[in-house]
């Protein structure tokens, strides 16, 4: 691949990064980043790049190099990935989810867009630099990073704590989630792209609740049952009518696809544009108010024995600014009986879409799609931005990807059938080496 051209070997680099199982089951069982980190340094140091390999511990492994720019005074920029992805349950896939397989115009596999194709596009980017020559407008600090999809704690958190030089510098940063298209019917009823640049995104806090009883045998009166005092708290949270906020990037979102589409609204209609924000609708309605979902459950040991303990895990995403409140008022949910365990906590990030670097990613997006239209939104879900955020980095989602019109986007993440067009990591690796020359 070494004489390829970007666009031309990121298929091929994101077909070997699926295959490659980096499966993060967020216990330390999974293979780690190892194998795949080793894979990006040959790809690396094939074009003469010099990047270093770090560990955690034992095989959870990120890749970092830094790249010289035209401008070193200016702060540089970090462009970073994961490497790690979710696990697949094969027997529930149309296709080996590591088989990388091409079909229908996609690359199909678990990563093809959390996120193998966005460091396959880094990747591509990264070695035509090194291989022509040219430097980007400020210096680079490249990273493929372990564990994201487990806080970052073997990763971007442990980097930060530990190698904080590896940054050293870096003022502002792009990673996923980012830059993705959805198709609009305008207000003269054509149909017409819009790209959305991710500004903001919520924080996280996984939280366990333990209920206590007393113990005892299944056929006697148990009014301290710990199960039943789970269940009560439970039901309390998932009733909880968490208000409707706008937030900064929110309300831009809205305010200028009203203005793309004609169609008035407020606060009580918003619900009649989700519609036409098509395959990133479930990501967008999410950011209208904090959310607490239950996700596992755990007691007792025998159908006949009353348990002293049962526990129950809620993931809990809150808006930027409202982390103090939502913590209140899920522990006062959880009730007298109920111990509320913070298990993982991380912040929300609101960045300013009035800035240099926003409009140099819509100048790279234009080059590429004339005539499109560019929104800021807010992630639901969270990125290795945040660990980056404690040394005073700014953090953007831009993973360009030019999608179908019909692709419901959001339920590739994490979800059956993980897939992304070959059409659009072309386009993407165009956009995005467009934005590092000029970034």
């Amino acid at each position: 691949m070494t004489d390829a051209q970007p666009e031309d070997e990121v298929v091929q680099l994101c077909q070997d990064l699926i295959g490659i199982d980096t499966s993060n089951y967020g216990d330390g069982s999974g293979p780690g980043e190892r194998k795949a980190a080793e894979y990006v340094m040959g790809r690396l140091e094939e074009v003469g790049l010099e990047p270093e390999l770090v560990e955690s511990e034992p095989g959870r492994a990120s890749v970092l190099v830094r790249i010289e720019g035209e401008d070193s005074a200016r702060g540089a920029l970090a462009v970073h990935g994961h490497l790690d992805v979710v696990p697949a349950n094969a027997d529930d896939w149309a296709a080996d989810p590591f088989g990388a397989e091409i079909r229908d115009g996609c690359v199909w596999g678990r990563g093809a867009v959390d996120m193998k194709d966005m460091d396959a596009m880094i990747l591509a980017c990264v070695r035509d630099l090194a291989r022509t020559g040219k430097k980007p407008a400020r210096d680079l600090v490249i990273g493929f990073l372990a564990d994201e999809e487990a806080g970052g704690v073997k990763g971007s958190q442990w980097l930060v704590q530990n190698r904080a030089d590896l940054f050293e510098g870096v003022t502002e940063a792009i990673s996923e989630v980012g830059g993705y298209s959805v198709t609009v019917r305008n207000k003269e009823g054509v149909d017409q792209r819009a790209y959305l640049l991710q500004t903001a995104e919520k924080g996280i806090a996984w939280l366990t609740l333990r209920a206590h009883g007393r113990a005892g045998h299944g056929s006697l009166v148990a009014d301290d049952n710990a199960v039943v005092r789970l269940a009560e708290a439970i039901a309390r949270i998932d009733a909880h009518p968490w208000p409707r906020e706008f937030i900064a990037s929110v309300r831009d979102l809205f305010d200028g696809l009203s203005d793309l589409t004609g169609k008035p609204y407020d606060d009580d209609s918003v619900d009649d544009l989700l519609p036409d924000l098509a395959g990133a609708s479930a990501f967008v309605n999410a950011t209208l108010r904090n959310t607490a979902n239950f996700t596992m459950l755990n007691a007792g040991y025998k159908h006949n024995v009353i348990p002293q303990s049962a526990s129950a895990s809620l993931d809990c995403r809150f808006l930027p600014g409202h982390e103090e409140e939502m913590m209140s008022i899920i522990s006062e949910l959880a009730g007298e009986h109920v111990e509320v365990e913070v298990v993982h906590k991380d912040i929300a990030l609101e960045a300013p879409y009035d800035a240099p670097l926003v409009e140099k990613m819509k100048q790279a997006l234009l080059a590429q799609d004339p005539g499109a239209a560019i929104l800021p939104y807010c992630l639901s879900g969270g990125t290795d931005n945040k660990a980056l955020a404690t040394l005073g980095i700014t953090g953007y989602g831009f993973a360009p990807l030019r999608l179908p019109a019909d692709m419901d986007f959001s339920s590739m993440f994490h979800g059956v059938d993980e897939r992304v067009p070959v059409d659009a990591l072309k386009f993407g690796t165009r956009v995005l080496g467009g934005f590092l020359a000029d970034c």
